[in-house]
């Protein structure tokens, strides 16, 4: 079978996967990863740059490479190709789960229990829940579904179009890695450096994409471009700037402003300032809005593969001529 219908067939099972089972309980290949990744990280740490690339070249490379290796075992057989790509589909992605968690803290701000709501959101992101308020946890879901749809989903599929499961591996692994040493703080300014440029680098394809498909899947094309266009670039972030703002202007609300990191308050940028305060019932539209952008996404990526494929059968059949 051709690696373009593999990575179609495969993705498309391991998304229905992602979408019927969601992520396990226990035993989640992610998190044996963290855990592997933890255990190097005890080794290897230092408050040095070079320390920091040295172990993001051992987990994320050997993350790879060791994908790279069961790719190469399964080639030429077909229903373990596929077989192999939606297992590492559904490892990899988790819009579901990403779903649940945003669903669960917006069930509780609309039945009024703020403190459900504050114990339920450290799931989704790693703000101080205690000093938000009910407004404040709805607009920290919106984010967090907006940069986790580019992060959780987009991303990973758009690097199993470009190199199979080492890309969806690698991506994940490389994604992981900035989330455990890539923050700015005492032990891991310098150490984690290396991951948070490298998850720059890797995550810049799939934010676009998840900023322009929020455009074409969002309720306000017009809103979404006019936010992406005047407010990315105002965010720290040089992904989630673009993604945050279309689903900013895609939803009509308003993103941005102050919040709190492990006791640090930062004062961000209001995205889509024109827009409304955030309301519980965003969080909702934010989730379908999630949810569309990660079917488009698999059918830019199923597509472009086929593309692909049929532009080098033609470059052959001119060299060929």
């Amino acid at each position: 079978m051709r690696a373009d219908r593999t990575f179609a067939y495969g993705a498309t099972a391991g998304l229905v996967g992602d979408l019927l089972l969601g992520d396990p309980r226990r035993g989640h290949p992610v998190a044996a990863f963290g855990r592997a990744a933890g255990a190097v990280e005890r080794v290897l740490w230092r408050d040095h740059r070079g320390w920091g690339a040295l172990h993001t070249a051992v987990c994320a490379g050997g993350a790879a490479a060791a994908a790279a290796l069961l790719a190469r075992g399964v080639r030429g057989r077909s229903a373990s190709s596929v077989a192999l790509t939606a297992a590492a589909t559904w490892a990899v992605v988790g819009g579901t789960s990403l779903g649940r968690e945003a669903r669960a803290v917006g069930g509780a701000l609309a039945a009024g229990d703020v403190e459900v709501a504050r114990e339920r959101l450290p799931h989704l992101c790693g703000r101080d829940p205690q000093s938000l308020n009910e407004q404040q946890i709805a607009r920290a879901v919106v984010e967090s579904v907006a940069e986790n749809t580019s992060d959780a989903v987009v991303g990973a599929l758009v690097w199993g179009a470009l190199a199979g499961v080492p890309g969806l591996v690698g991506f994940r692994a490389v994604n992981t890695l900035d989330a455990m040493v890539g923050h700015k703080s005492p032990r891991y300014g310098r150490f984690g450096w290396a991951s948070a440029r490298l998850d720059d680098v890797a995550g810049w394809p799939g934010a676009r994409l998840t900023a322009g498909l929020a455009v074409l899947a969002g309720q306000d094309p017009r809103g979404a471009v006019q936010a992406w266009r005047n407010d990315a670039k105002k965010h720290p972030s040089p992904n989630a700037g673009p993604v945050e703002a279309a689903f900013a202007g895609a939803l009509g609300v308003r993103l941005g402003g102050t919040l709190s990191y492990g006791g640090r308050v930062e004062h961000r940028p209001v995205l889509n300032g024109t827009g409304r305060p955030v309301q519980f019932g965003d969080i909702e539209r934010a989730v379908r809005l999630s949810r569309r952008v990660g079917w488009l996404t698999l059918a830019a990526c199923a597509a472009g593969r086929v593309a692909g494929h049929a532009l080098r059968v033609r470059r052959a059949g001119k060299g060929r001529g």
